[in-house]
């Protein structure tokens, strides 16, 4: 899913019945083209699709509220509700960090507030690289303090970890009185085309996409639905669907799955030094390298692997990202090629998607 609008009201009508909710609208995402030599494979295929849009663990998120006169300009008690939604996922013990900075060309993830545009809205894992400096990567539309507004914050921050919409996952088993849920997205609050609808509410997401055989209703990544619009199961049909808003355990399990905790002793690269990985499907390697010399150096590696290797620099004893390569589902090796200086500290990672069938890969800087 691209960009991802959600969000958190409450109300109901005068005859009583829960009122609609703004929910979230993201546009149509392609689908990365993978060849018919890795659709072939399954499992392979299932690895890359659930793993594009992760970051590699330890990466350091630098985020910045929009400010001044911006159309996107962040008041401080919406600003404070993102920093402890932030802070709420960091206690889970996920080993990504997050780090406020004054600048937006310095933040991968850029925060605004509209009151105007009425809806929220963030990128998906790595997309928000995709997105230019000078445009938020994540926006809210209403008031963070409410309970529903601190769900809200959270959810999109799930999208900006790689988390997907749970109400489209395949597996959920859901069945829609869909005329009902058209009928309902067209009227206000969020005005859908049936184009609109069906791509953030019917549609599913491939089973490749996600993991796991079963659905978590309580999900921070869950919408709230009024009764009427759930067929099966049953009780959301005659109920609607109100998931708590918080993070449920199966959001904790999946977070800390992919951004597990627990740092290994960085292993140290030395120029024309070949580090063999011996890693599972999801497992990363994090190395450091100190360069005597300052010149462009080219960090690949070997091997019949899809892997993420990503480049960083430390600054303020923070790694700080440079540049990344992804060589998932083609018929090559990740490389990057940059000057490095002297004296300066990097650090490098090697997050594997599918170990191929050595179960091996490589790692050397030139």
């Amino acid at each position: 899913m691209g960009t991802s609008r959600s969000s958190h009201g409450g109300g109901s009508t005068s005859h009583g019945k829960p009122m609609a909710k703004p929910l979230c609208s993201t546009p149509p995402r392609p689908r990365p083209k993978l060849s018919d030599a890795v659709m072939a494979d399954p499992r392979r295929a299932a690895a890359i699709l659930s793993g594009r849009s992760k970051w590699a663990n330890r990466t350091v998120l630098h985020y910045c509220f929009f400010s001044g006169g911006s159309h996107y300009a962040v008041p401080k008690s919406q600003a404070d509700a993102v920093r402890h939604a932030f802070d709420t996922w960091k206690a889970v013990g996920i080993g990504l960090e997050f780090v406020e900075v004054d600048s937006l060309s310095e933040a991968e993830v850029r925060i605004g507030y509209s009151l105007a545009d009425g809806s929220s809205a963030s990128a998906v894992g790595r997309d928000v690289l995709k997105i230019p400096l000078t445009e938020p990567t994540t926006v809210y539309g209403w008031d963070l303090t409410t309970p529903y507004g601190r769900g809200t914050a959270l959810h999109e921050l799930g999208h900006v970890f790689g988390m997907e919409h749970e109400h489209q996952n395949p597996f959920a088993g859901i069945k829609w009185h869909e005329e009902a849920v058209y009928a309902s997205l067209a009227a206000p609050p969020n005005n859908w085309s049936r184009a609109t609808t069906f791509h953030n509410i019917l549609e599913k997401l491939d089973t490749q996409q996600v993991q796991g055989s079963a659905w978590d209703p309580d999900s921070i990544m869950e919408y709230e639905f009024e009764p009427g619009l759930i067929d099966e199961p049953q009780k959301y049909d005659l109920e609607g669907l109100v998931p708590p808003g918080t993070l449920s355990s199966a959001d904790k399990a999946w977070v800390v799955k992919w951004y597990p905790g627990n740092a290994p002793v960085p292993t140290v690269l030395q120029p024309f030094q070949s580090i063999a990985a011996d890693l599972a499907a999801g497992q990363q390697i994090d190395c450091t390298f100190k360069p005597t010399v300052s010149r462009k150096y080219t960090i690949a590696t070997k091997g019949a692997t899809d892997t993420l290797l990503a480049l960083f620099e430390e600054i303020g004893g923070k790694p700080s990202f440079l540049a990344a390569d992804d060589d998932s589902g083609e018929d090559r090796n990740a490389s990057i090629t940059y000057k490095l200086f002297k004296g300066r500290t990097y650090h490098v990672r090697l997050r594997l998607y599918q170990p191929g069938q050595s179960g091996t890969t490589s790692l050397m800087v030139t």
